[in-house]
């Protein structure tokens, strides 16, 4: 038998089918329609596996566009999910720190995995996904480009802490001559800056899982490294911690 965990992320809608593993997984974008979405990303784990709905014991929806996932057996809060996802990649994790397209969460977890308190910056799109979506789009790049893009150069300083005036501040920056290497690698180092800030107490020592689509800048990863001194640990499975947490929530 199988569990499934379908995560409606605002930008991507991630799907896992587990039998005590994870048996497939999928990224497919969220798009104008959560419902549709998550529909799909179910649609394609369960062929990827080569089984049948029946042979899911439980499907576990999770993020923003949980509730439009009308055929989950049950819905799960992101928190809840993302702690457990990232426990079952790394039993060691005290502390997740998950930047999403909308918003940005620091969780902290008991030794069982548990979670027993939270921070979550959910107000600004400063530091989320969708911020470094909307900065890509003014420095003529893709999200996925802005590593090395930004790999050699020293950082143009972002002051602003609003996505709205931070904006204004990278196309001022860009009509006084600054180099479109030197902003991208500001906004990285800005977005390192706020969701530190915004992990504070939380991220009292080691064990501290990155998630998130974020989470595959390796130059973000080192940023925040090392403003907090230490290390991160991150995994090709990290952007599909939600969905991994809904599915072992679900086998349980």
């Amino acid at each position: 038998m199988y569990s499934a965990g379908i995560d409606i992320g605002s930008v991507a809608t991630k799907g896992v089918l587990y039998n005590g593993g994870v048996a497939t997984s999928v990224i497919i974008p969220t798009g104008w329609s959560p419902r549709d979405a998550s529909r799909h990303a179910l649609s394609m784990v369960l062929d990827q596996s080569g089984i049948n709905r029946d042979s899911v014991k439980s499907i576990i929806a999770t993020g923003y566009g949980r509730v439009s996932a009308d055929f989950a057996n049950r819905a799960v809060t992101e928190i809840t999910c993302h702690a457990r996802g990232a426990y079952a990649l790394n039993p060691d994790i005290r502390t997740v720190l998950d930047i999403g397209g909308q918003d940005a969460k620091v969780i902290r977890l008991d030794e069982k995995g548990s979670v027993i308190d939270f921070a979550m910056n959910d107000k600004c799109a400063a530091g989320t996904g969708r911020f470094l979506e909307v900065m890509a789009r003014i420095l003529e790049t893709e999200v996925q480009d802005f590593d090395s893009l930004a790999e050699h150069a020293e950082p143009v300083p972002i002051t602003s802490m609003c996505a709205v005036f931070a904006e204004s501040e990278v196309i001022s920056l860009m009509a006084r001559g600054a180099s479109r290497e030197a902003i991208a690698r500001g906004v990285l180092e800005s977005i390192a800056d706020r969701v530190v800030a915004l992990m504070g107490r939380l991220a009292n020592g080691p064990g501290i899982a990155f998630t998130g689509g974020l989470s595959r800048s390796c130059i973000l990863c080192r940023s925040i490294e090392k403003r907090l001194g230490m290390p991160l640990f991150t995994s090709p499975s990290s952007q599909i911690a939600g969905a991994l947490g809904g599915a072992v929530i679900g086998w349980n």
